[in-house]
């Protein structure tokens, strides 16, 4: 099966005033769904609720009829507010179990959330709460390097016997490179996250090239 693959945003890599990096993350979050990206999540932590929602309501508007979805970050009230298709949770936040509670009485059904992740007990947490996927990691260094024990860990968390059938997926996050992702897929990773890795790239070639780990 093909590698899932998520954009996770920060506008403030990008060079040039508040307006232009506004504009160049939305031109990036255009350019990664028609480069077939699955996900993205609008993380812009830095913004006030108004500013977060707004940019949200962008990015949906840039979405539209196209197959991308678009989870907000730690933020329930404005992914219900711009109609994005679920939310990422940070680790230790809501459980995936009460935002789903908080979209049906929204009268949202079936949303997508994302759970971020540090350890096995992580993992099963988000599972047992019915989360939709599970990002771990850092499985390498930011520089792209080897951590040996990021890379087992994912190893043993994707290959668990004990969770429920079939398992939640899995998806790597840190320090990815187009050099060291066949290492991700390799452990049994379902899916690659990251920043840097499209946001620094053009996204076709890179969405080519991760797609090929797994034909």
């Amino acid at each position: 099966m093909a590698l899932q693959l998520y954009y996770i945003t920060d506008r403030r890599q990008f060079p040039g005033d508040g307006q232009e990096q506004e504009r160049r993350l939305l031109a990036k979050i255009a350019e990664c769904a028609a480069a077939g990206v699955e996900y993205i999540q609008l993380r812009e932590k830095d913004l006030e609720t108004r500013a977060f929602e707004q940019l949200a309501l962008k990015a949906m508007a840039t979405l539209s009829g196209l197959r991308t979805q678009l989870l907000i970050n730690g933020r329930t009230d404005v992914a219900l507010a711009c109609g994005a298709h679920g939310v990422h949770l940070p680790a230790n936040d809501l459980s995936a179990s009460e935002v789903r509670a908080i979209f049906a009485r929204a009268g949202k059904s079936n949303p997508v959330i994302g759970v971020s992740t540090h350890s096995a007990a992580e993992v099963a947490s988000a599972e047992a709460h019915g989360a939709s996927f599970a990002v771990f990691g850092p499985v390498f260094e930011k520089s792209g390097s080897s951590k040996p024990e990021g890379l087992e860990q994912l190893r043993r968390i994707c290959h668990r016997t004990e969770a429920a059938q079939p398992p939640m997926p899995v998806w790597a996050l840190g320090g990815i490179t187009l050099e060291n992702a066949q290492q991700c897929a390799s452990a049994g990773a379902a899916g690659i996250a990251a920043i840097r890795l499209f946001q620094q790239n053009d996204a076709h070639a890179i969405v080519k090239k991760l797609r090929a780990l797994r034909d």
